[in-house]
């Protein structure tokens, strides 16, 4: 699933930029599928500790240029999905894979928009839609919290896409020291969709909101996640 967060109405110098993409592959095999939510929340925390590995943050680290490049843009993701032959492919590049309960998740250094590699490639981005077997329960007090907006219908490729954009811009907008504790618990974090008047009221509450691009599913500037972490409540 291909995504990008955005600011609603503004021209943004990042357009004028070249343009890369961060690629996520999330392990989809036929008898086994992930979780809904374990997926959504596994793009979350797998994007956070890959932009927090030294090999993204110190500049004579291995992908700090790629990630350089590509926060100069816009950040966008694409989720495709593997199985099998594919999945071990996958591994074999160089990336970062996350376990989080039923689902597992690779990251990959960012890429251009025209320079995958071939065996990412060929992944397929449709698809990437799976169901829960039973309602999430409410997440543990103090947990940091990806809401998704109840309004929209997404696949669950196009909303790992968009967990990925609200865990990100979440933790750029903590202080250094709350960063570093969550970094310290390995980024623990749930997903859920708001209820509509919830999803009100923490539109109006100052916290970071992930704006889409509108390149699929749904319109350009809809609202998709607000990042609600208990150090960003006043």
């Amino acid at each position: 699933m291909d995504d990008a967060a955005t600011d609603p109405g503004d021209t943004d110098p990042r357009d004028a930029a070249p343009q890369y993409v961060l690629p996520l592959v999330v392990r989809l095999e036929r008898d086994a599928p992930p979780e809904r939510t374990d997926a959504l929340e596994a793009s979350a925390r797998a994007v956070l500790t890959f932009l927090t590995d030294p090999r993204s943050t110190e500049p004579a680290g291995e992908w700090h240029d790629a990630v350089t490049a590509w926060t100069d843009g816009r950040i966008r993701k694409v989720v495709r999905r593997a199985r099998g032959a594919q999945w071990r492919r996958a591994e074999a590049l160089d990336g970062l894979t996350l376990q989080h309960r039923t689902a597992t998740v690779r990251v990959f250094p960012p890429v251009p928009l025209d320079g995958w590699p071939a065996d990412l490639a060929r992944l397929q981005v449709g698809g990437t839609d799976f169901d829960d077997t039973e309602p999430p329960a409410a997440p543990a007090a103090g947990t940091p919290v990806l809401w998704l907006n109840p309004a929209l219908s997404m696949t669950a490729g196009k909303a790992m896409a968009q967990t990925g954009h609200g865990a990100q811009l979440t933790y750029a907008a903590l202080p250094a020291a709350a960063r570093e504790i969550w970094a310290d618990a390995g980024f623990p974090l749930a997903v859920r969709t708001a209820a509509t008047a919830a999803w009100r009221r923490l539109a109006t509450a100052g916290l970071p909101v992930v704006h889409d691009a509108g390149f699929t599913e749904i319109p350009a500037d809809s609202a998709t996640v607000i990042g609600d972490h208990p150090a960003l409540r006043h």
